[in-house]
């Protein structure tokens, strides 16, 4: 794993010849040795058929890709952050959590429709509009952002998990996804903020949740 857990803000990555990362740009906080930072034009692996569904999703974030030898590490805007490892999985990731990845990561997007991004579910369910999410597949690492920390919730067949849209981070594993309205959810707890809407999540998987309704 590429990925080293400095503090709940940052980490650090050991890159050696011949490896790469991408991550967001102006992610990079410092680094020692030999490394190169250089504007990811084709969207990472998702190539520019996968810039190009992000741009037209309103929700494209910009990529460096990161090569060379030495030691980088990596924050934005003070948020938590989470390392997740992969083994031959599918990570479904909202675009502007995603801090950094692997660069063995298969990187794509995918149709809100099929698995899609949860904050373009809610905008879909409202607006009719089609949006998408990030993926990352494969054997790596990838550092996820969320404001107030992360928590790992396990999702089985016998307990489904039901998420506050605006709390939701990733997930991972075979989970189906389903919108419903949540009338008189919030307003149990005395936290109504009309949003309306909760996120149904069934299967074997996980799901990480940040522990605040802020968006980043």
């Amino acid at each position: 794993m590429p990925f080293t857990q400095v503090n709940s803000k940052v980490v650090q990555a050991k890159i050696q010849a011949g490896q790469r990362l991408y991550s967001q740009r102006g992610a990079m906080l410092a680094y020692s040795g030999a490394v190169s930072f250089t504007p990811d034009l084709a969207g990472g692996q998702g190539g520019i058929g996968g810039m190009i569904g992000r741009r037209v999703a309103n929700e494209a974030t910009p990529l460096m890709t990161v090569e060379g030898d030495g030691t980088v590490m990596f924050g934005h805007g003070g948020h938590h952050i989470e390392v997740i490892e992969l083994s031959g999985e599918t990570l479904y990731v909202e675009a502007d959590r995603l801090l950094a990845f692997d660069g063995q990561l298969r990187q794509g997007t995918m149709f809100m429709g099929q698995q899609g991004g949860v904050m373009g579910m809610v905008r879909g369910q409202v607006t009719g509009q089609g949006l998408f999410t990030t993926t990352l597949a494969g054997n790596g690492a990838a550092a996820v952002m969320a404001h107030g920390g992360v928590l790992a919730l396990p999702v089985t067949p016998q307990s489904p998990v039901h998420v506050d849209p605006q709390a939701y981070v990733a997930h991972r594993g075979e989970l189906q996804n389903k919108l419903t309205t949540a009338l008189g959810w919030r307003e149990m707890v005395g936290r109504g903020s009309g949003e309306g809407f909760q996120l149904e999540l069934t299967g074997s998987g996980t799901v990480y949740v940040q522990a605040s309704e802020e968006k980043l």
